[in-house]
């Protein structure tokens, strides 16, 4: 049923008399709009003989209106790129983007402009032309196969919160596919197990149910009394830079009463080069996998019509196609790991150390320049997107603002003085890649960190300009570089006090030699005073001294000239793993800094973690 009223391919006349009150703004459908959509929805429903209730209806017309909303924007931004077409759409020039900005409609992202023109240009490759519109563009769109039952009211849903633990769900829902009277509509109740996030006392809401593969999901929404933290008025806040290598590098500011933005130097990062190069690993396997599934498929169906089925071609293929399901849920669940755990420690860290505000470069155009294949499959399959949710979602539970600003400029200038910053090689040699930044002011910095600092440098200096958009995240949209100063450090005891020279590395001198009988050092000596026994009888009678038995790496040439056997099959050492050691790394730990409170005290995350 839900198929026969959304799946209607809209035509640009439908568009057009609807787009008047479904724009970018979510306003209502004026009554024009409603009839039309009854008229091209409902007429297939009464064509079919389906007996609905108006509340059934309202759930079809809310997933019509969405993607008709979905439909107008996109036929807006295409209508806007048609009508300024440049001729090299590669490199347009500043007339040709004022000109485009203007036509656009209002909060139109880098990202959306991109691919539409990307979209067009494969167009004009394909048929010499330009399109005359969306609907030419591309084909019908694919509505999810999902019920909103909060579109209901509570004739048609009610939400009973049994426990802590359970809710019940009632519903009228159809006892066959098509209902030819309303005899065939009766109430079924289903039973909900509420996760562990879920708190006790909270409001739960209407849930949205998703059939797939015989189950049914259920999205379940909660409501919680919150107020909005301020975007502005902060005096300490957490700066964000999103890394490629390192996946977070945070830093902690200050504004000081002159408007000047002060840093205490200390970097905070989050490095998941483990995980990452986990995800790599299964990326190419799914690839890998894919590659030969598409070859089957195409010797399945490849073969006579009248020849009968090959079970070991189609049991290869159903063992590849299973496989690959299982390394796709893989990728997404250390994706959904890595992404919370790496906003549970952003969020611990801005507790600790007292900001009030986290700035977050705007991820949504982040995208790899240039055509290095591994760069941008490591940013297509990265977890921005549910980093920046998960610290939104986590930062308003602990009353943190979460504001993003402008991504441009923030890695290739000097958060000291403004200029062009040179990336050049780390000074240890060991790290691949230009990960260093230095400046002719004479920064020398950690790019990642440099342009943390810069990043909240333009969040506290232009709190003035933060605006929420319709669902509640905070935006600077432009902003202005402010330099950066470095707060002076006091000495530290370790610092000032004069070191001590090690008795034992330091070869005596005639002035240092004490006489017979004086006391020897407190350090225990490097190398055993009394050598081992040699002898079989003296090693089983009693304790070795005390001392590390030195390792013989070369053994005498007799002994190695002496005939032996070497067994074939050599048992390996049992702590050791292709070069790794279990317990220590193997590509699943995520190294961090440690959670350090203002009065000293370290809590919270670990600088070592596992996700598995």
């Amino acid at each position: 049923m839900a198929d026969q009223v959304i799946a209607v391919h809209w035509s640009d006349a439908d568009l057009a008399v609807l787009a008047g009150g479904v724009g970018a703004d979510g306003r209502r459908l004026p009554a024009s709009g409603w009839m039309a959509l009854r008229r091209l929805g409902w007429g297939a429903v009464a064509a079919a003989g389906v007996v609905v209730s108006d509340r059934v209806r309202r759930i079809a017309e809310e997933e019509a209106a969405r993607a008709l909303r979905l439909g107008c924007h996109r036929r807006a931004v295409v209508a806007a790129l048609l009508a300024t077409w440049p001729a090299d759409p590669v490199a347009r020039t500043g007339e040709e983007w004022s000109a485009l900005r203007a036509a656009l409609p209002e909060g139109t992202d880098n990202a959306t402009i991109r691919n539409r023109t990307r979209q067009i240009t494969a167009y004009v490759g394909v048929h010499g032309r330009l399109p005359a519109g969306l609907c030419e563009l591309e084909g019908p769109p694919v509505v999810a196969r999902q019920v909103s039952l909060a579109a209901a009211d509570r004739q048609q849903v009610v939400v009973d919160r049994v426990d802590d633990r359970m809710m019940r769900v009632w519903s009228q829902l159809p006892t066959c596919a098509a209902p030819a009277s309303y005899r065939d509509w009766v109430w079924h109740a289903f039973e909900v197990v509420l996760p562990a996030a879920v708190p006790a006392g909270v409001k739960v809401c209407s849930p949205t149910l998703r059939p797939r593969d015989g189950r049914v999901r259920v999205d379940l929404p909660w409501q919680t009394p919150h107020t909005p933290p301020p975007v502005d008025g902060h005096t300490r806040g957490l700066g964000v830079d999103w890394g490629v290598n390192t996946l977070l590098t945070a830093t902690v500011a200050d504004l000081d009463q002159d408007g000047s933005v002060v840093v205490d130097g200390r970097p905070l990062r989050f490095d998941a080069t483990g995980v990452s190069a986990r995800l790599v690993r299964l990326r190419r396997h799914r690839e890998h996998l894919k590659t030969k599934a598409d070859h089957l498929s195409r010797l399945r169906d490849g073969r006579p019509a009248d020849a009968p089925a090959d079970p070991a071609l189609t049991g290869k293929l159903a063992c590849l196609e299973a496989e690959h399901a299982a390394v796709c849920a893989r990728i997404r669940h250390l994706n959904h790991a890595l992404a919370w755990s790496a906003a549970r420690w952003l969020v611990d860290h801005a507790t600790a150390v007292g900001a009030t505000v986290i700035y977050v470069e705007n991820l949504a155009t982040l995208e790899a320049g240039g055509r290095s294949r591994s760069l941008n499959r490591r940013l297509s399959g990265a977890v921005r997107g549910t980093v920046f949710t998960a610290v939104a979602h986590l930062a308003a539970q602990a009353g943190t603002a979460v504001v993003t600003v402008p991504a441009r400029g923030t890695s290739s200038g000097c958060p000291r003085c403004g200029a062009a910053v040179t990336h050049v090689k780390t000074p240890q040699g060991r790290v691949a890649g230009y990960r260093w930044a230095i400046c002719s002011c004479g920064l020398s910095l950690d790019r990642d960190h440099a342009a943390a600092e810069r990043i909240a440098a333009r969040g506290l200096a232009n709190q003035t300009k933060t605006r929420r958009d319709r669902s509640g995240n905070a935006a600077i949209r432009t902003a202005t570089d402010t330099p950066v100063r470095q707060r002076t450090r006091r000495p530290t005891p370790a610092a000032t006090t004069r070191p001590v020279r090690d008795r034992c590395k330091t070869a005596p001198t005639r002035k240092q030699t004490r006489p017979t009988g004086a006391k020897t050092a407190r350090l225990l000596p490097l190398r055993r005073q009394v050598p081992a026994p040699t002898d079989a009888p003296l090693r089983s009678a009693g304790k070795r001294p005390a001392g590390r038995t030195p390792q013989e790496t070369n053994p005498p040439r007799t002994v190695r000239q002496v005939p032996h056997t070497v067994p074939t099959t050599a048992p390996r050492h049992p702590h050791r793993v292709r070069g790794a050691i279990l317990g220590r790394g193997f590509h699943r730990h995520v190294h961090a800094t440690p959670i350090t409170h203002r009065d000293g005290g370290t809590g919270g995350m670990s600088g070592s973690m596992r996700i598995t």
